[in-house]
């Protein structure tokens, strides 16, 4: 029996007046790729729980229909994938929009070394009637704009529903989104880990449904939208704990330099005791979020889930249990010492007026943020396998 080489999947719920022009121009895409490529093909249904009598329309116009329990967009398609053995996958809906034709190029494109090959519909052509105005102006072109500031890509069309992938890319990915964030999964994994990716011009079709399609478009833009965030560590943690940072040491600097109760002045503005408060919580604030910001890249660097950069390594090589529980106890103690200072010099005045509120606030946040630290060291400890050295050499 000939290896199955080309899968092309097809996600479907209830899409009766379409599946079968999708599997029968499928049919022809793989054909055309047989005589081109010489690899054999098949189409795969993966039916999320249809009523309609998809299943057996899809079976008598050629393709193999496997059901898939889990509702989702996503989870249809990981169905599909995990169904067949094909070395390269190709996804793209059953409603009519995409010609399965235009996966030949595609295939060539994986062919040449591309890991993943995208289509793109703002390089290729939306008919009439195809996108709606606010997905066509607002939504795609600011999801794709969000998406290639934050993760450094050239893709042009993020959310475009016809994709080609080989076997390997689909395995590194690690995809497990259920929904429609399924489709920024797969493009944020792709660039995380480095694969080879390329895009081909493609047509969207108006879709041959007599109902909404299943896309809501505020509902799962915002799904996309906080799912790019959770793929980013650096924009999610990081870059808010360095702006915190950076407030509370400057606002609690300036008070501590202006002394007792002077007001400080800072730009044009004024600054007293209570905004000491303000900056003590914005410096625990941002140490706490950007701890958090160092586990989430300690993860996904353990999972696989994004490469890490040369600087990443030779950070982590550097991250010891040790180093984090010292480095916690000597700010606990500086801390501990500046507030015993502060104490006894209350006692020795018979316990008379305080004047050391911005002092109490920086010893305070001092040793809140040594705990901070020190407990860290063990989280981290815990997150590499109960090691003490964090490095992601094993």
């Amino acid at each position: 029996m000939t290896p199955i080489s080309v899968a092309i999947v097809l996600p479907c719920l209830n899409e009766a007046l379409t599946i079968e022009w999708c599997v029968r121009r499928s049919l022809e895409a793989l054909d055309l790729i047989k005589n081109q490529y010489g690899m054999s093909g098949e189409v795969v249904v993966a039916d999320n729980g249809s009523t309609d009598g998809s299943q057996a329309l899809a079976r008598a116009a050629g393709a193999r229909v496997v059901p898939v329990a889990v509702r989702g967009y996503g989870a249809a398609l990981l169905g599909g994938f995990r169904a067949t053995k094909a070395e390269y996958l190709i996804m793209g809906d059953s409603d009519c929009s995409y010609d399965f034709v235009e996966a030949l190029p595609m295939v060539g494109k994986l062919l040449e070394g591309a890991e993943l090959c995208m289509g793109s519909r703002f390089k290729g052509e939306i008919k009439p009637g195809a996108m709606p105005w606010k997905n066509r102006y607002i939504g795609n072109p600011a999801l794709s704009g969000i998406l290639r500031v934050l993760f450094r890509t050239n893709i042009s069309d993020a959310h475009c529903g016809i994709r080609a992938l080989t076997r390997g890319a689909f395995e590194r990915m690690k995809l497990s989104a259920t929904g429609m964030e399924f489709a920024s999964e797969m493009v944020l994994k792709a660039v995380l880990l480095g694969l080879r990716t390329d895009e081909v011009p493609v047509t969207l079709s108006p879709d041959g449904r007599d109902r909404a399609p299943h896309l809501k478009p505020w509902q799962d833009g915002l799904r996309h939208l906080t799912y790019m965030f959770l793929l980013s560590p650096t924009w999610l943690f990081l870059a808010p704990a360095a702006a915190m940072f950076a407030f509370g040491l400057v606002v609690l600097g300036a008070l501590l330099m202006a002394g007792g109760q002077e007001m400080a002045w800072l730009g044009g503005l004024r600054l007293g005791d209570h905004w000491a408060i303000v900056a003590g919580g914005a410096l625990i604030l941002s140490v706490q979020i950007g701890l958090m910001g160092f586990y989430a890249m300690l993860y996904a660097y353990r999972e696989g889930l994004r490469q890490p950069t040369p600087l990443a390594r030779k950070l982590l090589s550097h991250s010891k249990l040790q180093n984090w529980l010292g480095a916690g106890l000597v700010a606990m103690m500086v801390g501990f010492a500046w507030s015993f200072a502060i104490t006894a010099g209350w006692v020795a005045s018979d316990f008379g007026n305080l004047n050391a509120i911005r002092e109490l606030v920086a010893s305070t946040t001092t040793f809140v943020v040594g705990a901070q630290i020190f407990f860290s060291g063990f989280m981290m400890s815990i997150m590499s396998g109960n090691r003490h050295s964090h490095s992601l050499v094993a």
